[in-house]
């Protein structure tokens, strides 16, 4: 494939994750690390991404011709996630604290939803790892948790810590619980729109003992685009009333207990 063709498949492929890493982009193009490079440095001096570790993430505008951001776009901003579903989120959060034990260490992935259950466990004996800046924050002054930030590249709107750096860092520790939000669920599994977010949860996942997935009930039935991991990973879900029974029957059938707030 020549550099014209190339660089076209590369805006596709940002389009529709708004980051690729380099080595899927070597992949999707059968071209060389250092031809792929080139094209990243061509394409960042026209404006169209943006070159940071590990691969390129695309530059868009923050709302569509209408001022209001899209549907991908509000799900990779940890503003609006905030606000939306709140009080499913409290109830969610309160529920899930009541899982997590004295003096465990517990993984908590970014996102709003456990940011919510961070500022529930605020009165516990921890030692939190997360590469969450909101979630850090919350617990700044929780004088009995222990706090470790990953490192890694700092994606700024959901203002969480990602990529190689923090992938490698996570590969280090062990945890007895890790809490982890999720863009959406089907019978295919879990799954985010993010790849770069995909390789940090999959290695939490890999070095937790025990997942417990935090998530609303509009995320059911809807499929984030990248995969995460098959739902029997698992121990438990827990979401709020809205959940439909088939999906409740869904996880069950998989081995994940269920929690309605």
């Amino acid at each position: 494939m020549k550099a014209p063709g190339r660089h076209l498949k590369i805006r596709e492929l940002l389009d529709a994750q708004e980051f690729v890493d380099l080595e899927t982009l070597c992949r999707e193009l059968d071209a060389s690390e250092s031809s792929v490079r080139r094209d990243l440095v061509q394409l960042e001096g026209e404006g169209a991404l943006r070159r940071v570790y590990g691969g390129a993430m695309a530059v868009r505008d923050s709302a569509n011709g209408n001022g209001n951001h899209d549907a991908r776009d509000q799900g990779l901003d940890f503003d609006w996630q905030s606000t939306h579903q709140a009080e499913e989120k409290r109830l969610i959060a309160a529920r899930t604290a009541e899982l997590i034990e004295e003096r465990q260490t517990v993984i908590l992935d970014g996102g709003s939803t456990v940011a919510a259950v961070a500022h529930a466990l605020r009165n516990r004996r921890l030692h939190v790892i997360t590469n969450s800046l909101p979630i850090a924050l919350a617990l700044d002054d929780a004088r009995q948790i222990e706090v470790t930030l990953t490192g890694g590249y700092l994606y700024p709107r959901l203002r969480v810590t990602l990529g190689p750096l923090c992938e490698q860092m996570l590969s280090g520790v062990a945890a007895d619980v890790l809490i982890m939000g999720i863009g959406g669920v089907t019978a295919d599994g879990f799954s985010n729109g993010n790849s770069l977010v995909v390789g940090s949860e999959r290695k939490m996942i890999e070095v937790a003992r025990k997942v417990i997935i935090v998530t609303d009930h509009t995320k059911f039935g809807r499929n984030a685009m990248i995969n995460v991991a098959p739902l029997h990973v698992a121990d438990y879900l827990v979401s709020d009333s809205g959940l439909a029974e088939e999906y409740q029957e869904l996880l069950r059938g998989q081995g994940v207990e269920v929690l309605l707030a």
